[in-house]
């Protein structure tokens, strides 16, 4: 293990405002169309077994507040921080592939992109749905589990029309593959992820690796793109905050037109934490729209004049009179990361058309890790499930079960068997000379961005798991 590999799933939560404040009804037009996709979880009966999904978690999560990371830490100066074992304390009952599914929580808006006829439309609601793939992170203070090498996950859900498989096809890095596609056939979206991960010290920055690509069959088209950069701030001492930043670009393949979008850094003030800002040009470089809005909240578009017009107003004054926060000392080195003191909600420019807007919450999230709905229904495991699923499925992990039961104590034991079990068979196959074969993925080109990608090769929903390890 090295340095990246200890932080792998240490990239958590953050602390938010509100989601952004009433709009009237017409506003919403353009983006309400499917919202019906996202409603009524579970009302329809799933190929998995599960009628009805459900809208809590077994047991109530624990409380943290008696431990410390600095408290481990403290006590490896001078090793390798590849030595250091993180608790279970800080975990999420969710392993890392499930974590990658929640990049489905808004299948709607790809069905919208579907739907249109405007390409630069189908950017527009491309780009919010890229912006919709991080936002389940707001909130999330728990670590979701290292996959094991050859571990899946399976998700059909039909309510909102798709099924998804991933696989861990790398642990030395750790790479994690993952295949959506529609069960209509209007849509594939596919990728593999790889962070790249630095340790400052007092946080941990993720750096985006590996291509996400969504193909709508409909248009012919093929978009592909990478997540921004992630930080996590206050990784040893202060609580928890995160930080989205970096510049995305998504390019549509077939016809040359790109959306380019800015998620900013939080900066002295904090007045831009959070807030993502962006355009989409033709082909011919021209920029056809503005959009912007907040990665926590929603995301809009709007003409590139009215934009413009608004912010040489915004700059004068006329706009915004309301004061800003005086600056704060910077903090020593050894003290926290203070999370800046969250901004207004999202000023909405005249003339915008709202592309997304994040889902509540449920009323009880706090207490069960601050998962979404969608994040909820992610490890039920129903009678008969078992007999459906591969048997290197998330949901059969023993730990994660009895993280997600409340029994901490036989979800470490079964932590610590289980890599203790991975470490044994690396070993086995070193001594063997045998190098891992993974199962449903292969290394291949992405055929888009001519760029290393692992591609899905079929055949999982056969139902044939005759060749799949024994990892738990």
């Amino acid at each position: 293990m090295n340095n990246e590999d200890e932080f792998y799933d240490a990239v958590t939560g953050l602390d938010s405002d509100e989601s952004c404040e009433g709009t009237s009804e017409a506003s919403f037009k353009d983006a309400v169309v499917y919202v019906g996709a996202q409603k009524n979880n579970g009302a329809v009966p799933q190929e998995n077994g599960i009628k009805k999904h459900r809208s809590s978690l077994p047991a109530p999560m624990f409380s943290r507040s008696d431990f410390s990371v600095w408290s481990i830490l403290k006590k490896c100066i001078g090793l390798e921080l590849s030595k250091i074992t993180m608790p279970i304390v800080f975990n999420e009952p969710l392993s890392f592939l499930q974590r990658i599914s929640e990049y489905m929580e808004h299948t709607y808006l790809i069905q919208k992109a579907c739907s249109q006829s405007d390409s630069i439309e189908r950017m527009q609601t491309v780009a919010a749905f890229a912006v919709s793939a991080v936002a389940s992170q707001w909130d999330r203070t728990g670590k979701p589990f290292n996959p094991l090498l050859g571990e899946t996950y399976e998700l059909t859900r039909e309510d909102q029309g798709f099924r998804l498989i991933s696989e861990q096809v790398s642990h030395h890095p750790p790479v994690s593959a993952f295949h959506t596609e529609s069960l209509t056939g209007d849509f594939v979206f596919h990728g593999s992820i790889y962070p790249k991960l630095k340790f400052w010290g007092k946080s941990v920055e993720a750096e985006p690796k590996g291509t996400i690509t969504l193909e709508l069959h409909k248009h012919k088209e093929a978009y592909t793109w990478t997540n921004p950069f992630c930080c996590v701030h206050n990784i040893i001492l202060g609580k928890l905050w995160i930080e989205q930043y970096g510049t995305v670009e998504i390019v549509n393949h077939s016809t040359g037109e790109k959306c380019v979008l800015n998620f900013k850094p939080c900066g002295m003030f904090g007045k831009e934490l959070h807030r993502v800002e962006g355009y989409i040009q033709d082909k011919s470089k021209k920029k056809c729209c503005v959009i912007y809005g907040k990665w926590t909240e929603c995301m809009w578009s709007v003409d590139p004049q009215v934009y413009e017009a608004h912010r040489k107003l915004d700059k004068r004054g006329t706009t915004d009179t309301r004061k800003q926060k005086p600056e704060e000392p910077e903090a020593v080195n050894e003290d926290a990361d203070e999370m800046p003191e969250v901004q207004e909600t999202v000023a909405v420019i005249p003339g915008s058309t709202l592309l997304w807007r994040i889902s509540s919450r449920p009323p009880h999230s706090a207490e069960m890790y601050n998962f979404t709905n969608f994040a909820l229904t992610l490890n039920e495991l129903e009678p008969g499930m078992e007999g459906v699923l591969a048997p290197t499925d998330c949901r059969l992990r023993p730990d994660i079960r009895a993280m997600e039961n409340g029994n901490i104590d036989e979800a470490s034991r079964e932590k610590e068997r289980l890599e203790e079990k991975q470490r044994a068979a690396r070993k086995e196959r070193a001594k063997d000379a045998d190098e891992w074969s993974t199962r449903w993925f292969q290394l291949g080109t992405n055929p888009y961005t001519g760029s290393q990608d692992w591609l899905y090769t079929g055949g999982y929903f056969e139902r044939k798991y005759t060749d799949c390890p024994d990892i738990y």
